[in-house]
């Protein structure tokens, strides 16, 4: 097996999904950033690249229990499966954390201070988020599944307005990077999700669904960051080259 330290996390996460588990034990991040390899993500953590990598191998070693292969998915199907499963939970858990987190900011606020920005933050995401997906929706998604189905020969693609792939791609991944920033933020806030003794039931559901929120925003920026972005822009190169010979 090839030496997995300077593979980068990225590209490992997408061969095999189970890994992230092991990343998101040592506080890796292997969506936004996950061009980083895992030598380099460990020296800027102070880990154990031995330890690390030791454990990934093991991970990809299990045969017995493989998660679902993106990678191998058709490119139209995967932003389907983005668009349907992610998309459609964070539209519908947006308006939910919103109403938890201007709840307890109002009674919790005066105690812990922290909760006014979490709110804030969180508002600033939310409006992102839902602006973003939009324009993926409209825009971007809508020309991958036209390459895709050039790719087969079943028509010529339009030349979209936005010049290349690469282009909403790159903003795209700006947002990611943004956001989760932001989620970074609000994790330290929130001292990891960990409710305070005196928080109360609402408090504490407020900061498990938002723990979950940023767990499922990985898994989507994962998915486009690390599979259907980079190998749409190898497609539009494919088609691209079809068309001069």
């Amino acid at each position: 097996m090839e030496t997995l330290a300077n593979k980068s996390i990225g590209a490992i996460v997408a061969g095999d999904y189970r890994t992230a588990s092991v990343f998101q034990k040592y506080g890796i991040d292997f969506c936004c950033k996950g061009g980083k390899t895992i030598q380099e993500a460990c020296e800027t953590k102070k880990l154990d690249t031995a330890k690390v990598e030791k454990e990934v191998r093991s991970v990809l070693e299990n045969k017995e229990a493989a998660g679902i292969d993106y990678n191998s998915w058709p490119l139209d199907l995967l932003a389907d499966y983005i668009e349907k499963k992610h998309h459609r939970y964070v539209t519908d858990k947006v308006p939910v954390l919103n109403a938890y987190l201007e709840l307890v900011r109002n009674v919790h606020g005066d105690k812990h201070p922290e909760l006014f920005e979490i709110y804030t933050l969180f508002l600033e995401s939310a409006e992102e988020l839902l602006s973003h997906m939009k324009n993926e929706e409209l825009m971007l998604f809508p020309f991958i599944r036209q390459m895709v189905q050039a790719s087969a020969g079943d028509h010529a693609v339009d030349a979209p307005a936005f010049g290349t792939v690469k282009n909403p791609i790159e903003v795209m991944m700006r947002d990611h990077e943004n956001e989760g920033e932001r989620f970074v933020k609000i994790a330290e806030l929130s001292k990891n999700y960990m409710p305070p003794a005196d928080a109360c039931p609402t408090y504490k559901v407020a900061l498990a669904t938002l723990k979950e929120f940023e767990k499922g925003l990985h898994t989507h920026i994962h998915l486009e960051n690390n599979i259907l972005f980079p190998k749409s822009i190898v497609l539009e190169k494919e088609l691209d080259k079809a068309t001069q010979v």
